[in-house]
């Protein structure tokens, strides 16, 4: 029988090239010298950085950002001085080392302020821009207190402070307090009747003396001249004001004779005439 396989020396020489062929040459010159390379540039960034902090240490901690001039903007009645010394800033402080929204809070504790921003002006000055808050009315609650535009009742009234401005009653202050649903309701419209009136020249704020708010939430006007009580219900304020507006000229002068004004009958006023002798208001 004729072998037909290869012979067992040539097999012996193919499996030799074989295991010749599996194994490899690491390049470990090549290895070291990329992780000679990497370890120089690891440490190179290292000293950057570390000079880099010490560089920003050094500049924050000298004169340069120190606070030298603290510019106060937007403030009509509460005073430059009074304002620093609730912000309680002190000249030469780093300018990096003041925290700009605890020094906003300690300004609106004034409750005149009703926001403050402070912002740094590189290198060594600072910024406060405050918001004054508007009396727009005054509250009789326990005590008198000042309502603004937004609704927020704000200060206790004091000696000295202004006092001409309509009073609202018939808010409950525990209700106010708690934020009772029904409560906030009457006071927005309130505020609805106070942005009504703002700006009028007929019949404005000037006119009107109280707004009293019933359990209802229905709000009666009480004018200046004469104390006439001037019914606009809880809506619909602008419309009524607006009727109101075309003949409070002629009634201006009769108001003394008049019982009261009721503008919550659509497209109508109804003037009550009172049915004794003029009252001798205002």
């Amino acid at each position: 029988m004729v072998n037909v396989g290869p012979s067992k020396k040539r097999r012996n020489n193919r499996n030799g090239n074989h295991f010749r062929k599996q194994r490899r040459n690491i390049p470990w010159r090549r290895l070291l010298i990329g992780s000679l390379w990497g370890t120089m540039a690891l440490a190179s960034l290292s000293m950057v950085v570390a000079v880099a902090y010490f560089a920003a240490q050094t500049l924050f901690a000298s004169d340069y950002f120190k606070v030298e001039q603290i510019r106060v903007e937007n403030n009509r009645r509460i005073s430059r001085e009074e304002i620093l010394a609730l912000s309680d800033i002190h000249p030469g402080t780093n300018i990096f080392e003041l925290d700009l929204g605890r020094i906003s809070t300690r300004i609106e504790e004034n409750p005149w302020i009703a926001s403050a921003k402070v912002r740094r002006l590189f290198p060594n000055q600072l910024v406060i821009h405050v918001a004054e808050r508007t009396p727009k009315a005054i509250v009789s609650l326990d005590y008198l207190y000042y309502l603004d535009a937004a609704g927020q009742v704000f200060k206790r009234l004091e000696r000295g402070d202004p006092l001409d401005f309509p009073v609202v009653s018939g808010i409950n202050r525990q209700a106010l307090l708690a934020r009772d649903e029904k409560t906030m309701q009457h006071l927005g419209a309130v505020i609805g009747v106070l942005k009504s009136l703002d700006g009028r020249k007929v019949f404005n704020t000037s006119d009107v003396s109280e707004l009293g708010l019933d359990e209802t939430g229905s709000i009666t006007l009480y004018t200046c001249k004469g104390g006439v009580p001037v019914r606009i219900g809880q809506s619909d304020f602008d419309s009524k004001l607006n009727r109101l507006e075309k003949i409070f000229p002629q009634l201006k002068t009769r108001l003394s004779f008049i019982d009261y004004i009721d503008l919550n009958v659509t497209r109508r006023i109804i003037v009550k005439l009172d049915a004794g002798d003029a009252r001798g208001k205002g």
